[in-house]
């Protein structure tokens, strides 16, 4: 397994990656950096310096080789019933034929937020947000026309307890 350190300017802490691995290895400083930004991803780095003993200047190189090594990103998380979208539904969805080409179409949907290609009794899961109960119903019925899919089994979110993006930080 050959390493690849991802690193910028003059030679600074780098982001270590193992080619063929699935994760980068984090130190402690940017893990603490990640949670900082997952707290409010507008928080100024200054702030963060303080923070987690690292000067301004720092924080901005490691946050931007965080980027670039495509460990986090930094984006507005926005909630779906503040923007008129109260409906939320888990799609579990049985298939045959090429299920990659089948996870790509579903994708394609507007109202899907993430396709999951998974194991056990459904061969994906797909998250939707919809207006409303017809909403979702129409989102079903142009689901089962997608070639490749067998059938659906919709799974209706009647309160979210949890929702969290701290994975790797702990």
């Amino acid at each position: 397994m050959v390493n690849r350190q991802l690193e910028s300017g003059n030679g600074a802490r780098r982001v270590t990656v193992r080619e063929g691995a699935s994760h980068a290895l984090l130190d402690d400083v940017a893990k603490q950096i990640i949670e900082q930004l997952q707290e409010d991803g507008r928080r100024p780095y200054a702030t963060i310096g303080k923070a987690v003993g690292l000067s301004e200047a720092a924080v901005r190189q490691r946050v931007q080789r965080l980027l670039d090594a495509g460990v986090m990103q930094i984006v507005a998380v926005t909630d779906p019933l503040q923007l008129g979208f109260p409906r939320q539904a888990m799609i579990g969805l049985r298939t045959d034929g090429d299920l990659e080409s089948v996870a790509d179409r579903l994708a394609e949907f507007e109202e899907i937020d993430y396709v999951v290609i998974t194991a056990g009794s459904f061969d994906l899961l797909a998250e939707v947000v919809c207006r409303n109960d017809a909403h979702l119903l129409e989102i079903l019925q142009r689901l089962r026309t997608v070639p490749g899919v067998v059938s659906t089994e919709a799974f209706v979110y009647l309160k979210l307890r949890k929702q969290t993006y701290s994975w790797g930080t702990a």
